[in-house]
Formats: C-alpha cells, structure tokens, sequence
C-alpha cells in the first residue's frame, strides 16, 4: 500500500498532518518508486522505496558521481587519455563503441556512461580511476556509504546483473539529489539529448528530455531482471523534484509512470527553503566574549516541500537554548533550535540553530565584569 511519507534528515517530528492537505498519490504500475524533494531530501511518495533490487544501468549514475568527484578534486581532468582496454572493448551490453587501443578522453567517456549508457565505457573510466573495476566498485561503496545509502551494494560499474548488486528506489534519488546539488556543472550533462562516437548517433534513452521541457536529467536502467527503471528529475518555477521508478513493463511505461509521480509532485506541491545555510538568522546575546554576540544559523540548508493549499501558513521561528551563552565559543556550537510551525502554530520540523563563527574568550576585564553581572542574576558560569 502507498504511503504518503515526509522524511526529513532535520525533522524531530512527524509530519502527517500534511497528508489532509493533498490527495493520495497516483498508484503506479511498477515495482516501486519515491519522489523527492530536491531542496530538502524530503520524500513525499514512498512504496517499497527501501526494497532491494536490481538498478541495472542505473548504476551509472554512480560510475560518473565518483568520476565527477575526482575531477572535482583534480584528481581527474577532463582532457586525459583512457586508454581503451580489450576487456572494456568486449563488455556486452549497450555501448558508447570504444575500440580496443583507442585513447578516449574523460569528458567523452562521461558522455558515452551518462547519454549512452556504454558499458565499454563505463568499464573503461573504472580502470583508468582505480586500475580494475573491482576496486572502483569498492570506492563506490564507499561513496554510498557517505551519502547514506543503506540499501545499495555495488560490485561492477555497469549495472550487469549480480546477486551481490542491489540498490532501491529511495537511495538511487539520494543520489541523484547528491549529483545534483554537489555537482551542477556535470549535472549539465545529463540533460543532452545525444551523443555522437565513432560516426554513431545515440539518443538519451530518457524519453522525458523529449517529453517534458522541465525535465534536465538523470539516467535509465532496463534489464531482464530489473525491468525498465527511471531516476528523473525536473525543474518549475524555482521547485525540484526528484522521482525514482523501478521495475515498470516497458521503456514507454517507464516514461509514462515517472511523468505521473513528477506531476503529483508539480500539482500538489512546492518547495521553500526558508533559510540557507550560513545565513544569520539571529544575534544571540554572549558573554565573557570579545564580542557581544554571535551569529546563528543552520548547519544545512532549513528547507521542505509543503502543500501549496497551504504553503503561505507555514512559518519559522527561533528557540534558543535556555542559560547564558559564555565565551570561548567555538562554530557549529548549539545555540538552540529552528522551528517551523503551521497556521495553527503546530510544529511541524525542527534543526539545530548553531553558532556561524567562533567566539574567543574576552580580556581579564571584560571576563570578571560579565560574571559579576551574571552573578547577580543567579547564573554562575
């Protein structure tokens, strides 16, 4: 059964009381699917979103995330030579047809992983980062273990089938949404529609670029096994949603069935982020300091999707923590707590309000003058 769901990496509270401001979402024919708010991570669909199960190309999403982080790094450029190695060359499946010997760069193999869904290039790119593709299988583990991916194990940088390869549907949008948000200008890339190598015109296999103007990304996935799989994300009027569809009947209905739960999200829905991270939302009062007082904020961006019925009733607010705040003070001490709260002033999602900056302890005067003060009011620090 469909579970209407707001899961919020921030949020002490749950949030149900959402669920009477929309309708149910749209029972899809597949195996199971999520949809994410990109801005916040808050998932507002989930069925069977933590099942285990064959990502099948899917799995290139991956592949390119660790590659874009080495180039990120400078651990990779753009322009270095891959060469072409005969196990890559012979891997089966869908191919960007690399040749055995031939050096390709990076940025060519990127596009042959992420708009054509090469095999042969996806293996190419695993050797040539970690020299086999079983050990950038285990640096994608490792990268799913950081982006708290509970339900994923990988063991190649294909997606071919592999009774030790899993993954579902809510940790594939978590990795889109970590693409996404770490990575813009890559994410670029999943947008192109085709790529041309070695006198071969492929189109993008995510028939939604064609489809849906608002849709920039991200990647298929089909096998036997898997069926047809879809991460996809789009962008209206400053809202983004994610949406992850495993297991549909064909590469229309993958299509079909992703643009039902992306448009559930578009009708119902709207994200606002209501503060940024590392933007001052309050001046709090500290003491024995050499300053008077610090700057507080989120560690994290304090954002979620709300149902636009109701969107305009929904409000911040700050809670500091009760007692002096005294010097030395160091950034990302807890200061209180961000709320937000609904019309009727119910709290809804909370986070942690912490210093932006550090505080260092005042001269011997400023120190004694404070406690004196603070002495009198009955607060010994």
């Amino acid at each position: 059964m469909i579970r209407s769901l707001f899961l919020f990496a921030i949020s002490l509270l749950p949030t149900c009381a959402f669920a009477a401001n929309v309708p149910p979402p749209p029972e899809l024919v597949a195996k199971a699917w999520v949809l994410m708010d990109a801005a916040s991570g808050a998932v507002l669909v989930d069925h069977n979103g933590s099942q285990h199960l064959p990502p099948a190309s899917l799995t290139k999403l991956m592949t390119s995330h660790v590659a874009a982080l080495d180039l990120q790094r400078g651990k990779l450029t753009e322009d270095a030579p891959v060469l072409i190695s005969e196990k890559a060359w012979r891997m089966g499946g869908s191919k960007m047809f690399v040749m055995v010997g031939d050096r390709v760069a990076v940025k060519d193999l990127l596009r042959g992983v992420i708009v054509q869904s090469g095999n042969d290039a996806s293996i190419a790119l695993a050797e040539h980062i970690a020299g086999g593709e079983e050990t950038f299988a285990s640096l994608m583990n490792e990268e799913a273990k950081r982006l708290g991916l509970a339900d994923t194990h990988f063991v190649n940088a294909t997606g071919w089938p592999d009774p030790n390869h899993y993954s579902s549907a809510l940790d594939m949008a978590k990795l889109a949404r970590a693409i996404i948000l770490e990575d813009p200008a890559h994410y670029a890339l999943y947008a192109e529609k085709e790529f041309v190598w070695n006198n071969i015109r492929q189109p993008n296999r995510n028939l939604l670029l064609w489809r849906d103007p608002s849709v920039d990304g991200l990647k298929t996935g089909h096998t036997e096994e898997a069926g047809y799989c879809l991460v996809a994300s789009a962008q209206r009027d400053g809202t983004r949603f994610i949406a992850s569809v495993f297991g549909t009947t064909s590469e229309a209905a993958r299509a079909a069935e992703t643009a039902k739960l992306l448009g559930y999200g578009f009708n119902f829905f709207t994200s606002r982020t209501f503060h940024r991270k590392g933007e001052t939302i309050e001046n709090v009062e500290i003491w024995k300091g050499a300053a008077r007082s610090v700057k507080a904020g989120v560690a994290n961006d304090f954002a979620t999707a709300l149902p636009k019925s109701a969107a305009a009733g929904y409000q911040s607010r700050v809670a500091l923590s009760e007692g002096a705040v005294i010097a030395p003070l160091a950034a990302g001490a807890p200061l209180g707590r961000v709320e937000l709260v609904d019309a009727d002033g119910k709290l809804v999602m909370q986070a942690p309000l912490v210093a932006l900056e550090a505080v260092e302890a005042g001269g011997f005067f400023r120190r004694m003058w404070d406690g004196i003060r603070l002495f009198f009011r009955g607060i010994f620090g």
